[in-house]
């Protein structure tokens, strides 16, 4: 692999702007080396042509010309003080009077632009850094107070204060020790490095408990019911509460801290690294086109600026470590950094072999069911197509759920292409994400045993020898579904586990709302169930047939059931209560109106819904133009709030006309065709209303088809939606989770109140 790709892959996607443009770079030494080229052969013509005039001897002798032996005669650089502490580097070319000079000035001037802003952005990081190990410091303070406290309660207020003073004075006469757990080597770190803080020299030999006097514990994670205890009462008048339950809580949550942290620490070293490496490259570059000496000088600029220098980061990392496998593993080495550090995920040929596999089974499998059917003319017949009618809607469900499996395959594909960090904005644990080739084994091994089913079920059916099976052909379908739900909830370590929990977590949250806070994982799901209320549909069809007796009869009767049609009408409402719920949650939470205007998106969408389903019960003109109209106007809500809102686009003042400044896929007409796509697909939402005299099986397929139309639009959304975010988190260099801290204190509250 080269330097170019390696160095792409290394970047936090997130910082990339802040990396230093070694492409840049390289483009102007490739104008350094077009002009050096072109000076060498004009100046060897010329020297041919007098040579061979004069003595009529052929000039034979090197191909470079050896200048430039001594390195003070190539560059100079120059520190400068700007704002009293920042430094600015600036390079001083020598042999700009030679020709081609004015390349090579450039190429130093982009040089000291680049150690610049590598130079200010890693020291903001670092000081940025030195902040928060301070507050971790007293974070973990107060949890080894209020581990004294549940541990013994009753213990005498003067016998504790004695003897952790007597630790302490220990601890402060070891060099670098890391001492007992009432000791923090963070805060330590900090007293050591940084001048500034020793006014908390005499914050740790306080007493334990008179620490947790101005502490109060942060509810990060929210229950339904401390939500709604939270509208009622005053949260900022609870008492901490000392036992085993509260500190179980507690330390999981710092323990997250500090986890996000060493993983912020560990991609600060890498960047350092990356950039340092950078410059080395391109300087060796340099010399090899130039054949100066100008490497060493600056080399030795860049090992001395802050980036090459400060050791901060290296110390942060090691006190971190220390304190958390003290605090959090039980003095467990092993176990600590194993903690710390994130897992890579490894690339399994297996995953490939199965993809494959199941692939091969699935075009045979389906092949055969066309076969099939086209052999018995099921579609010509009374009996087949009474069965196509009424079993074909029960397995319509697996099809939208692999359809929309694979939408996401292709979407977690490009957006791995194109560097969308979309396990960081779903909050996914490091090494748990699923990346496209797994995503893509689950959705044809979902496929082969779907279409598997079908077959069985065609097969018993239509066979007039097995006929007499009527029981087990039945209960295939059933069968299928409590298969798939006992795979999803299944509570063993087979098939991606913490990406079941994940979703089975993500989705609970989406039934609770608007009681949980709403992340980007919550809705974004939430989204997608939206395009599948055809799906939801289905699961009101198996309870038609499988709880009111309709498989027994094998007539189509569910209509006639006040309780059906109930249920029909909920569930195509169910997935938009879920996001109009959210959006509720989102503008209490925030007081930002686009919450609002949001909701009343998914608002308009149940009114149209609704219209819709009594249309297809009631028939009649006044409720197709109430259906039309409703339809109409949702479309252009949700249009609108697609292209503009959620994907960012048709921006008046972009640099790039009518899209936004920032893209990350190189082809502007993928916009344009996405955002065309996403008019027309919406558009076939509303052709449902459009019906005329279609036949039972027509308006089965007719629905089956749109409905995985929309799943389509889905995926395009998707990808362009989560760049957006994406694009917006750039901005604000949240590479990292924010995990907030589980204690708040009274004077750091008031700090920020002032």
């Amino acid at each position: 692999m080269t330097f170019k790709k390696d160095f792409k892959q290394q970047m936090v996607p997130e910082w990339e702007k802040d990396y230093m443009d070694y492409e840049g770079l390289k483009r102007i030494l490739k104008e350094v080396k077009s002009s050096k080229q072109t000076t060498y052969n004009r100046s060897l013509h010329h020297r041919f042509s007098i040579e061979r005039a004069l003595s009529g001897i052929h000039m034979h002798g090197s191909n470079h010309q050896v200048e430039g032996d001594i390195e003070d005669q190539v560059i100079d650089v120059k520190t400068l003080e700007q704002d009293g502490s920042k430094q600015v580097y600036e390079t001083n070319f020598q042999k700009e009077h030679e020709e081609g000079g004015q390349a090579e000035s450039r190429f130093f001037q982009k040089l000291d632009e680049e150690l610049n802003k590598v130079n200010a952005f890693y020291k903001d990081q670092v000081e940025a850094d030195k902040h928060e190990a301070t507050l971790l410091s007293k974070q973990v303070e107060a949890l080894v107070a209020f581990r004294v406290k549940v541990k013994d309660p009753d213990q005498g207020l003067q016998q504790m204060t004695s003897t952790s003073k007597e630790k302490m004075d220990q601890n402060h006469q070891q060099k670098d020790s890391m001492g007992g757990t009432e000791v923090d080597p963070v805060q330590q770190a900090s007293r050591d490095t940084h001048p500034e803080e020793e006014a908390h020299k005499n914050y740790q030999r306080r007493d334990p408990m008179e620490i947790l006097e101005n502490v109060r514990i942060d509810n990060a994670t929210q229950s339904p019911i401390s939500t709604i205890k939270s509208v009622f009462t005053d949260s900022n008048d609870d008492e901490l509460s000392f036992n085993k339950e509260e500190l179980r809580k507690i330390e999981g949550q710092l323990k997250l801290v500090f986890i996000e942290f060493y993983q912020k620490l560990l991609h600060l070293k890498d960047y350092s690294f990356m950039n340092l490496s950078a410059f080395s490259k391109i300087m060796k570059k340099y010399e090899k086109i130039t054949s100066r000496t100008a490497s060493m000088a600056y080399m030795r600029v860049v090992d001395n600026s802050y980036l090459g220098s400060s050791d901060e980061v290296n110390f942060l990392l090691e006190k971190v470590e220390s304190t958390f496998i003290r605090n959090f593993s039980n003095s467990n080495h092993k176990k600590g950094r194993k903690l710390l550090r994130s897992k890579m995920k490894r690339e399994r040929h297996s995953i490939t072999f199965f993809t494959g596999f199941f692939s091969g089974c699935f075009v045979a499998l389906l092949a055969a069911t066309i076969l099939r059917i086209v052999s018995q003319r099921l579609m010509q017949n009374k009996v087949g197509t009474f069965y196509m009618e009424n079993i074909f809607p029960l397995y319509s469900l697996f099809g939208y759920i692999t359809l929309h499996m694979l939408m996401y395959a292709a979407n977690t594909y490009y957006w791995k292409r194109y560097r969308v960090n979309y396990p960081f904005l779903f909050g996914f644990r490091p090494g748990t994400e699923l990346d496209h080739r797994e995503v893509f084994l689950l959705t044809t091994g979902h496929a082969v045993v779907a279409v598997l089913c079908f077959l069985i079920n065609l097969q018993l059916e239509m066979n007039q020898n097995t006929r007499s099976y009527k029981t087990a052909t039945e209960l295939v379908p059933l069968s299928l579904v409590v298969l798939v739900l006992l795979i999803t909830f299944c509570p063993f370590n087979i098939v991606y586990r913490s990406s079941r929990f994940f979703f089975i977590k993500c989705l609970f949250r989406c039934i609770c709302a608007p009681l949980f806070p709403v992340t980007l994982a919550d809705f974004f799901l939430a989204d997608q169930l939206t395009s599948q209320f055809q799906a939801f549909r289905s699961f009101v069809l198996y309870i038609c047939y499988y709880g009111l007796g309709e498989r027994s009869r094998r007539e189509s009767k569910c209509q006639g059931y006040g309780f059906y049609n109930g249920l029909y009408v909920m569930a195509g409402v169910i997935p938009y209560w879920f996001r109009l719920a959210q959006c509720m949650r989102q503008l209490y939470e925030d007081r930002d109106m686009d919450h609002a205007i949001n909701g009343s998106k998914y608002l308009s969408t149940i009114v149209a819904v609704i219209i819709r389903t009594a249309f297809e019960r009631k028939k009649g003109s006044t409720w197709k133009v109430l259906a039309l109209i409703s339809s109409v106007v949702t479309i252009m809500l949700n249009t609108y709030w697609d292209i503009v809102k959620d994907w960012g686009l048709l921006q008046r003042h972009s640099k790039n006309p009518y899209l936004r400044d920032k893209l990350v896929v190189p082809h502007k007409s993928v916009y344009f065709l996405a955002m065309v796509l996403n008019v027309v697909l919406r558009l076939c939402w509303a052709q449902l209303v459009l019906e005329l005299n279609w036949k039972p099986l027509h308006k089965v397929a007719i629905t089956t088809f749109i409905s995985c139309l929309e799943i389509i639009r889905r995926g395009i959304w998707n990808f362009f939606r989560l760049e957006n975010e994406h694009l917006n988190n750039v901005g604000n260099y949240r590479a990292f989770k924010s995990v907030p801290h589980p204690f708040s204190y009274y004077d750091d509250k008031n700090d920020k109140d002032d």
